[in-house]
């Protein structure tokens, strides 16, 4: 099996393996370039492996006019730039311990021994510079069965990072055939080491729940998730079922994936914070789940919200009761995120303080409720009206 690797990685990636190999050094595309490449995907990150030590990337990097970055240096990967890519170059390696968080490792020249320590055998595939794929631990059958699979011993590949368990979930959202249903041996493996999570960080936890919330359709994967007890582990008071529905919708409606709306059908005790969003994040998160409640109608959200979180909303209560979002709603919205208030302080000389500012928010209710065709003039005469 080949790979085109310059059409691929493309032929910056194909300038560092070159490097590389003129100093005597073996080198391979790894993990996940190489997945996505052979399913057809697209190709974001293009990690690297090799025999060379991490000085010795680096001194060969600067010799060819290259920029070396130590990004990982302990665990033996240095990043190396050129024509402003980045590439991280990473030495073969073996575990040496674990703690569930963090691994300390050795350097090998055995491609075998880099590939056990992976996580799922999808990960565990290799590509020469010259395209040859090198599948040391039968990934490719996994990979083209769309399974997603442990490397080795499941318990003891959790063991290693707890936080593969979520990742196991995620990459099943992206990767698995939903047809097949999850992998056994693996779910059970999560499900008897749920404690583990409790020494995740936040931040990862967050950061690859969003990744998992992103899929196309996240839902079998988070169902599995809740059988097993992870997703209330991670998000307590999280439900299901509105987020499989709001799926639907958001396909109907032609809304692409969002974590953060996704999130929100979750819904979840202070999500927020165990998931340490951003401010943004949680401020959105905020703000959706109100609307979800309140009696905002379309052109109120579309005109405070803007379009994007009016449709989010729209969305969210759609799911709620089963239904797609009314295309008549949808454009309303949208009309409404493009108007802007007509009144100003200046057009109520006569008014100052609490009084202005009462009056301002009762006539720019009055114009939403009008559909926004009451004029600047009656609008600035619906104080007097008592």
């Amino acid at each position: 099996m080949r790979l085109d690797v310059a059409g691929t990685f493309g032929h910056d990636a194909l300038a560092v393996a070159a490097m590389l190999r003129d100093g005597g050094h073996r080198v391979w595309f790894v993990g996940g370039c190489v997945r996505n490449a052979l399913m057809g995907r697209a190709v974001a990150d293009v990690d690297m492996t090799s025999d060379a030590l991490p000085d010795r990337v680096a001194e060969l990097a600067l010799g060819a006019g290259m920029k070396a970055v130590p990004t990982g240096i302990a665990h033996g990967t240095m990043t190396v730039v050129t024509q402003g890519r980045a590439f991280e170059v990473t030495t073969l390696r073996r575990d040496v311990a674990t703690d569930g968080r963090h691994a300390t490792v050795a350097f090998t020249d055995d491609m075998a021994l880099d590939a056990a320590r992976r996580d799922f055998t999808m990960n565990a595939l290799y590509a020469d510079p010259d395209g040859m794929v090198h599948d040391p631990i039968g990934g490719t059958a996994d990979l083209q069965a769309r399974i997603v699979r442990f490397i080795g011993d499941p318990e003891a590949r959790i063991a290693e990072d707890y936080l593969r368990i979520l990742r196991f979930f995620r990459f099943h959202a992206w990767y698995s055939d939903p047809d097949h249903g999850i992998e056994a041996e693996g779910l059970a493996a999560c499900a008897a080491h749920l404690d583990g999570l409790e020494s995740l960080s936040r931040e990862r936890i967050g950061a690859e729940m969003k990744k998992l919330l992103l899929a196309p359709d996240p839902g079998p994967a988070l169902a599995a998730m809740g059988h097993c007890g992870a997703l209330l582990r991670v998000l307590p008071g999280a439900g299901v079922l509105t987020l499989l529905v709001l799926i639907h919708v958001e396909s109907a409606a032609g809304l692409p994936p969002d974590a953060i709306r996704r999130l929100t059908a979750l819904g979840g005790e202070d999500a927020a914070d165990h998931l340490r969003l951003s401010r943004a994040e949680a401020a959105r998160l905020e703000r959706l789940t109100r609307a979800m409640g309140e009696e905002q109608g379309p052109a109120e959200l579309g005109y405070r919200l803007g379009a994007a979180e009016a449709l989010d909303v729209l969305a969210l209560r759609a799911a709620q009761s089963g239904r797609e979002i009314d295309p008549d709603k949808a454009e309303t919205a949208c009309d409404a995120a493009t108007r802007r208030f007509p009144l100003s302080a200046a057009d109520l000389p006569d008014l100052a303080g609490p009084v202005l500012g009462a009056a301002l928010r009762r006539a720019e209710v009055a114009w939403i409720d009008s559909n926004f065709a009451l004029a600047r003039a009656t609008l600035a005469s619906l104080h007097k009206q008592g």
